[in-house]
């Protein structure tokens, strides 16, 4: 075998595998950037203490931080503080991981860094991605993370969603119909050969409409993702200055090096 033939060999078995790897897939929603809203942050921290921190801990951030986000003291500890009586204190919960693994299987993930494991995007679409399933143990399922034993926290707010699927002869069908949709949908081969088709319809409505609970979940990922990087956007503009000061300096330099070499050229 020639090192040419070789390559070819390499060559298909790799398009192969994409081919294989594209044969099911989940379309993620685009979260909404919003991390120089303080407004969004500040509604993100609300809805992260009312709905998460009863379960999930942030080991590694501390209410005072949250002055960052425009928020006094006195107004974290009115509003956010319900787990702790020292605005220093980091946000933890009292479950402990036995009593978690007794409840749901698994101890919930400490969301700290969520969002730098996950991404927004991923986030976004999770919590959008809730759905009835009556042979689930806690009653709902999950179209970005099958079978996963948390249950649906948001539901009175979102509401109740139905799992839809709908079978196409090929991939081509599917995928079409599935970017049609323009929301979450998820395409997977079936056992005969065909592609299933999973989205979610509402069954019964919750407190928000379907607008305002995609505005509810863009300001909790968008909190989370300040939780697992609250310098980041002094960390940005840090880099951008710096990339000012070297484009400026670039300029003095390349004036100097042709000031130098104007007699050789």
């Amino acid at each position: 075998m020639t090192a040419f033939t070789r390559w070819i060999g390499v060559i298909l078995l790799v398009a192969a595998g994409g081919a294989f790897a594209a044969e099911t897939g989940l379309r993620l929603e685009p979260a909404p950037g919003r991390r120089l809203d303080n407004e969004s942050l500040q509604r993100g921290a609300r809805n992260f203490v009312n709905y998460c921190l009863t379960c999930h801990s942030a080991q590694y951030m501390r209410y005072n931080r949250l002055t960052d986000l425009g928020l006094t003291e006195q107004q974290i500890n009115d509003n956010l503080m319900f787990a702790t009586d020292k605005i220093g204190s980091t946000m933890t919960v009292a479950m402990g991981n036995a009593d978690a693994a007794a409840w749901f299987g698994a101890p919930p993930p400490d969301l700290s860094v969520e969002a730098r494991v996950r991404g927004a995007d991923w986030l976004y679409s999770y919590l959008n991605a809730f759905y009835r399933d009556d042979k689930a143990p806690s009653g709902w399922n999950n179209l970005v993370f099958p079978n996963v034993a948390m249950p649906h926290v948001l539901w009175s707010v979102q509401g109740v969603n139905k799992l839809v699927e709908t079978e196409y002869e090929d991939r081509e069908k599917a995928e079409a119909a599935a970017i049609a949709v323009k929301s979450l949908a998820k395409v997977e081969r079936a056992g005969d050969g065909k592609y299933v088709v999973k989205t979610l319809a509402q069954e019964s409505p919750g407190s928000l409409s379907a607008v305002e609970y995609e505005a509810f979940v863009a300001d909790l990922v968008n909190f989370l993702g300040y939780m697992a990087e609250p310098a980041r956007n002094q960390r940005i503009n840090f880099g951008i200055g710096a990339l000012i000061f070297l484009g400026i300096l670039f300029a003095f330099a390349y004036a100097l090096k042709r000031n130098y070499w104007k007699d050789i050229h």
